[in-house]
């Protein structure tokens, strides 16, 4: 069925689609380049090698590639968990035709301890190719690479001339790249987020999230000072009360319901989150522990105030470390995403049938919904350079995104490297593509 449906395309669109899968292997061996090259963020100083790389796979396929550095008193954050140049890649091929941003963030979360092997070296079982952002998203820009080699190699004329956005600072960052290079005038057309699932979705847009580093500073002194009068200040002693107290506002954070869609697997409506993400403090048992570091991580909704929702957590831990004269507390923000608000527009409908194309989706099987999760293209919209944002990926529920054991698989980088094919392409739903309806 699935090689009728192929065939029923005329060429010479019909054998780039059958190329893509013939040569899925150029995919997986793209893929495990990406995944060697260490993004994770925090603290993100992998984006040099990650954008070098990248050049080095588009320049032979005709792209011209510009490096746009985010200037480091945007990002810079005293004691701050970030570090290291933020180098964003745009690659363009020059032509006549309209431009199509198809945007990446390169940073991956951090691996977690639970891996049983090495995550920055892809491993495969069967189709599932498992690696730290083999989903979460280098997959993604193996699968486009994919589909541009297919295009090229068959003639396939294109609507759109595609324009790569491999960005940073996504996963928690203070001034995400994409923000800074919607500020600086550089996005063109419209843009297709590959930050999303592969699941027959309707973008309904996202909550924001903001992420305080609580710094608390004591005393060192050697332990066995410790119980001198006098002598060293316990920092996590000291934050105890401040962790107990987080916790007990975490049940009034998410009292709260939002009105965007939630997804159709979801149990309840979209809530606000409070979450304690890490502690840092100590250095053995030998020494008053000094300073420890925690980061608060406060995702609020669309309806939600983030002025407000920030003071809460500020004026809390003011109330409560005041009855702790002795410690030194210092609250820095790290990390910022806005709310994204209803990214619909002219472009979804033939986006979706080519999801639908690449993934085997019928029209019936797509539904518009939200998530707590969260986004850079609040920025974006927040600029003005556009309010419409296409929405794909490869995430599934099943692909350990964020968590040991994260992977993707051929079977879906094929599906959405036919997918971007097909939306590129000048021959797929031609009557669908806005640029060429008549003006009115």
């Amino acid at each position: 069925m699935r090689d009728q449906i192929l065939s029923s395309f005329e060429e010479p669109f019909a054998s780039a689609l059958k190329i893509i899968e013939e040569t899925v292997e150029s995919a997986v061996s793209d893929l495990a380049r990406m995944v060697a090259i260490d993004t994770s963020f925090p603290p993100g100083d992998g984006y040099p090698a990650f954008a070098a790389l990248m050049s080095g796979l588009l320049e032979p396929m005709g792209f011209h590639c510009r490096e746009v550095t985010v200037p480091e008193e945007l990002w810079r954050v005293s004691n701050g968990p970030a570090q290291g140049p933020r180098v964003n890649l745009i690659a363009e091929r020059s032509g006549s035709k309209p431009i199509c941003g198809l945007y990446y963030h390169v940073d991956t979360v951090p691996a977690a301890p639970a891996w049983q092997q090495d995550p920055l070296c892809l491993r495969r079982e069967g189709q599932r190719l498992f690696g730290l952002g083999a989903a979460d998203m280098k997959g993604t820009i193996a699968a486009t690479l994919l589909a541009l080699r297919a295009a090229d190699a068959c003639g396939v004329e294109l609507a759109y001339d595609p324009m790569l956005l491999l960005c940073t600072d996504e996963e928690g960052g203070l001034y995400p790249g994409i923000r800074y290079l919607a500020e600086q005038g550089m996005l063109k057309g419209h843009i297709v987020n590959f930050n999303g699932s592969a699941a027959p979705r309707i973008w309904a847009g996202c909550f924001g999230v903001f992420n305080l580093q609580i710094t608390i500073r004591g005393h060192a002194v050697h332990a066995g000072e410790g119980n001198r009068t006098g002598s060293g200040i316990n920092a996590i002693d000291g934050a105890l009360p401040l962790l107990n107290a987080l916790h007990a506002l975490k049940p009034q954070v998410a009292a709260f319901a939002s009105a965007l869609p939630a997804p159709p697997h979801a149990s309840g409506p979209l809530r606000p989150q409070l979450s304690i993400a890490a502690i840092n403090g100590g250095t053995s048992g030998g020494q008053v522990p000094a300073e420890l570091k925690i980061l608060v991580s406060r995702r609020y909704a669309p309806e939600e105030s983030y002025e407000t929702a920030r003071a809460e957590i500020e004026e809390l831990v003011r109330t409560v470390m005041a009855k702790s004269p002795e410690l030194r507390v210092e609250i820095d923000l790290v990390g910022h995403l806005i709310p994204t608000s209803d990214p619909d527009g002219p472009h979804w409908p033939r986006w979706q049938k080519a999801l639908s194309l690449g993934f085997g989706y019928q029209d019936s099987d797509f539904s518009k919904w939200g998530a707590a999760s969260c986004s850079d293209f609040g920025y974006v919209q927040q600029t003005g350079a556009m309010q419409e944002v296409l929405l794909g990926g490869l995430g599934r529920p099943e692909s350990c995104i964020h968590s040991a054991d994260e992977h993707t698989t051929t079977t879906d980088i094929v599906a959405l490297a036919q997918s971007i094919l097909a939306y590129l392409a000048r021959d797929f739903e031609t009557g669908l593509i806005p640029e060429h309806a008549p003006s009115k």
